[in-house]
């Protein structure tokens, strides 16, 4: 648990040298008291306690998250007292307890584009009227386009409503699940997860070919959707291609809505950046953003971590983050990413994309379709790969690097003088990022 302390020294970097020294600096992690997914610190009285808990528990999440791929709950307690519980008070007048949600993922805070604008509608449609037209609702995607966010959003809502929320990832739920079957105590379990008004599912992909589990939850999702309880289930993928799922959960899943999420195009990284830089009040200017939204990937955690990352390199080195910072800063990046994508990979998306097989787009055919595939895929190989121009020339069986050359400039052409075209290309670009 060494990350713990670790991400101490990241907060230093992100916060005045005032502020760390009033309040992180007494600040000390119990190694032995957390565990992967919570984290405990003490410190020396209550005030500070609760002042550290407001103000800086989500940014010590934040960092967490993004140096381990881990969501942890933050409890922030007095040198030798154990924090309890917090509960919160339905309109019903009655006490629940609700498990921990990220408080920053709201729907104010997350950024809408074409990629994800049907999901973030049905979200905020589910988190207004629970249990009604949307349910369940089944979020699905690649890593880190929001799923999470959106869901928590609505859990966050419905949580300001007095509802009482339930999130677990899947493999939470399916540790409690055998956790209790091994110590035959099946009936807590079954009143834990069925006494809630929202129960929300991260991850179901990984309920594949888990037969006991999938029963379990067969049973759990029946008993919430007929008393009108709102169920929230993300995934990598739709229901249908969720391999070893039985046949009934794939039809419950399927009965509210299913909602797309994209790799987010250009304008929506910008939008991204803009504003995660915003909220932590980092300075970008308009010549920064539009590099890194062009260079980065599409996994919305990897940007939101570049540009944590920017801003503790320049707190540390003293300088402003200007395009030269910016492209020193992420170049062993870039360079990780094109090492990982092949000219295959780019050659089996393109002709996918494009209706165009495989090998008449490395062939000499020269109908319009398949050279404006092959001038994409080329273009896409230098960009996205380390291959040099010589050696993309010999994949494409062209005479040499001049030839690639030549084929470069005339897309470039057209991508400033077609707008269509551009953004074609830079969808294409972004789904194979994300496969990576």
């Amino acid at each position: 648990m060494e990350t713990g302390k670790k991400i101490l020294d990241k907060l230093k970097l992100e916060i005045s040298q005032n502020e760390y020294e009033r309040y992180i600096k007494n600040l000390e992690f119990s190694q032995e008291d957390s565990r992967g997914d919570i984290l405990i610190y003490n410190t020396n009285n209550i005030l500070s306690a609760k002042w550290i808990k407001t103000k800086y528990s989500d940014k010590l999440a934040h960092l967490y998250e993004v140096e381990t791929g881990i969501k942890a709950e933050i409890i922030i307690q007095t040198k030798g007292k154990k924090e309890k519980k917090v509960k919160v008070t339905s309109k019903k007048e009655r006490s629940v307890e609700s498990t921990v949600l990220n408080p920053t993922f709201t729907f104010e805070s997350f950024v809408t584009g074409d990629s994800n604008s049907l999901a973030f509608n049905v979200a905020k449609s589910v988190a207004q009227n629970p249990g009604s037209s949307y349910n369940p609702l089944f979020i699905y995607g690649g890593v880190g386009l929001g799923k999470t966010h959106l869901m928590q959003a609505v859990g966050n809502y419905r949580l300001n409503q007095g509802d009482k929320i339930i999130y677990n990832t899947f493999e939470q739920f399916m540790n409690r699940f055998i956790s209790n079957i091994r110590s035959n105590t099946m009936e807590r379990f079954r009143e834990y997860y069925r006494n809630c008004d929202i129960l929300l599912i991260d991850d179901i992909q990984f309920i594949s070919k888990k037969e006991q589990t999938q029963d379990e939850f067969f049973h759990t999702f029946n008993e919430l959707h007929s008393l009108g309880k709102q169920i929230v289930i993300t995934s990598d993928r739709p229901p249908k291609k969720i391999a070893g799922l039985v046949d009934r959960l794939k039809t419950r899943f399927e009965w509210g809505m299913l909602a797309n999420i994209n790799p987010p195009e250009l304008e929506t990284k910008i939008a991204i950046i803009k504003k995660k830089a915003t909220m932590d009040g980092i300075r970008l200017d308009d010549e920064v953003i539009n590099f890194l939204a062009s260079n980065l990937g599409t996994n919305i955690r990897e940007i939101e971590g570049t540009i944590i990352k920017l801003n503790a390199m320049s707190n540390l080195l003293r300088q402003k983050i200007d395009l030269e910072f910016a492209k020193n800063a992420i170049e062993d990046y870039v360079n990780e990413k094109k090492k990982s994508i092949s000219i295959d990979d780019i050659v089996k998306i393109v002709s996918q994309e494009l209706n165009i097989k495989p090998s008449d787009i490395i062939s000499k055919k020269r109908s319009k379709k398949i050279v404006e595939a092959r001038r994409v895929a080329i273009y896409l190989a230098r960009n996205l790969t380390p291959n040099s121009m010589p050696q993309i020339a010999v994949f494409f069986g062209m005479k040499d690097h001049s030839a690639i050359s030549h084929t470069m400039k005339k897309i470039e052409s057209i991508l400033e003088e077609d707008e269509n075209f551009k953004v074609l290309v830079e969808e294409i670009s972004n789904k194979i990022e994300s496969k990576k």
